[in-house]
């Protein structure tokens, strides 16, 4: 075997997984942000393999779909036919391989690189084949592996054609393998449907290796939890359950305290520095990086958004947007694609930020809609303010400049600008721009009644009697 040649995997995903009772492909549906197939083949990329062959059948486009952004090969299983067969249909894109080809099943995704370089190991010492075998009390349906009396592999037979003796065998097959590339090409051909189930299997294809003379390595896994098989959607929850606590642990060894593992969540392609605290109810998603030293929750959700050293972020929503150092927001802050905040930033109470940048040190505290707006430095924005962006026809932005200050309750019609150190009394409706260091009032003069009140309070008790 030429050891220096790049290992190939073949990932099956053309099962429908009727137990999911789903219109979509079993391998779809997402463990913690990512759908199972793709957390199989980054794995396999992490271990090493620079070719992967996806087989899909059923629900083929949606696995197409969903694995565009990853450099796989496709090809289609038309036919159940069994794992064998499904190896088969790969067959003609392995032609030519002289190394090492991994066959991974894609509904797995818990599994581990380190389980994978183990079995590429076995192979590059000499094994014509290696799988990974794991151990339950009690195996259920999944196939045996049957050693002799010395301990080496001989088969692995399914738990339908097992006997009542092999049923007792508490270890068992997670289907994951590793083949000298020729050996699996020629002992394929050779497979039949000779069983209870009427397919090919995979599994024949360790007996055929076996059986020309050549070592089968069958290798029990470290951990077995890597192996939790989803065939339906309870599955599917504890091995997102699973992951999660992996995904959390990894960042609490890097230095990020995590307040209430079981009700936090943190994709993959998170980023979190050091001595950043994450209180409960907290859901971090996307590709997302947090500095160093934030607070982050209890009861915030981000996705896709960058934020920087020292930020705090409480009861907010914050989606593909950006906080500068010592920024905060919060409590029912939405922060919504496009808001960028520059550092020292505040925003507040059942504050809206949509597509607007605010310089460093302003302050947008209470009940706010900022949108398709700049806003400079050290500006104050008051309470009930709206930027009215849109005219039924299109968007307008509106430009506030630094040091300003715009009264509460304030309605600032687009487009329009307000200069620098400019200053918008309360209760205004600005439809002109203002100029650097003046200030805008727009708005009804106030009338005072002189004895109004008696005079309305009377006709009410006349009214009432």
């Amino acid at each position: 075997m030429t050891s220096g040649t790049p290992p190939v995997g073949v990932v099956l995903a053309a099962g429908q997984g009727t137990r999911m009772k789903s219109d979509k492909p079993k391998v779809i549906h997402p463990v913690c942000g990512l759908a199972m197939v793709e957390w199989v083949v980054r794995v396999l990329a992490e271990a090493g393999l620079e070719r992967i062959v996806v087989v899909v059948g059923h629900g083929a486009d949606s696995v197409r779909e969903r694995l565009a952004g990853y450099p796989v090969e496709f090809v289609e299983q038309t036919e159940r036919k069994g794992t064998g067969h499904a190896v088969m249909c790969a067959a003609p894109l392995l032609q030519g391989h002289d190394g090492v080809t991994v066959v991974s099943a894609g509904d797995t995704p818990l599994l581990m690189a380190d389980t994978v370089r183990t079995l590429l190991e076995a192979c590059r010492s000499g094994a014509g084949a290696a799988l990974s075998t794991a151990f339950l009390e009690e195996p259920g349906s999944y196939g045996r592996i049957i050693r002799d009396a010395g301990g080496a592999f001989e088969a692995i037979v399914e738990a339908k054609d097992c006997t009542s003796a092999q049923l007792l065998t508490k270890e068992w097959n997670p289907a994951l393998y590793a083949f000298d590339n020729k050996l699996l090409l020629e002992s394929l051909p050779k497979l039949t449907t000779s069983n209870a189930q009427g397919e090919y299997y995979l599994t024949d294809v360790l007996g055929l290796v076996r059986a020309g003379g050549h070592r089968v390595d069958a290798l029990p896994a470290k951990d077995a939890e890597q192996f939790i098989g989803v065939n339906d959607r309870w599955q599917l929850s504890e091995a997102g359950a699973a992951m999660r606590r992996r995904i959390l642990r990894r960042h609490a060894e890097s230095g990020v305290t995590i307040i209430d593992p079981d009700s936090t969540t943190i994709g993959p392609d998170v980023s979190i520095g050091v001595d950043t605290l994450v209180h409960p109810n907290t859901i971090i998603e996307g590709k997302t990086s947090i500095g160093k030293g934030c607070e982050l929750g209890p009861n915030t959700w981000i996705k896709d958004s960058q934020l920087g050293d020292g930020v705090r972020a409480y009861m907010s929503h914050i989606e593909r947007a950006e906080m500068g150092d010592n920024s905060r927001c919060g409590p029912f802050a939405n922060m919504r694609p496009g808001a960028r905040l520059a550092e020292k930033v505040k925003i507040g109470n059942f504050v809206e930020i949509k597509n607007a940048s605010l310089g460093s040190e302003t302050s947008v505290s209470h009940l706010t809609y900022i949108g398709d707006a700049e806003v400079g430095q050290r500006t104050n924005i008051g309470a009930g303010t709206i930027t009215c962006n849109y005219d039924g026809f299109a968007k307008h932005k509106t430009s506030i400049g630094s040091d300003s200050f715009v009264g509460s309750n304030s309605t600032l019609v687009a487009p329009v600008t307000l200069g620098d150190e400019s200053f918008v009394a309360a209760g205004s409706v600005v439809t002109q721009d203002v100029p650097d260091g003046a200030m805008a009032i727009g708005r009804g003069r106030q009338e005072n009644k002189e004895g109004w009140f008696t005079r309305w309070r009377s006709q009410k008790q006349k009214a009432n009697q």
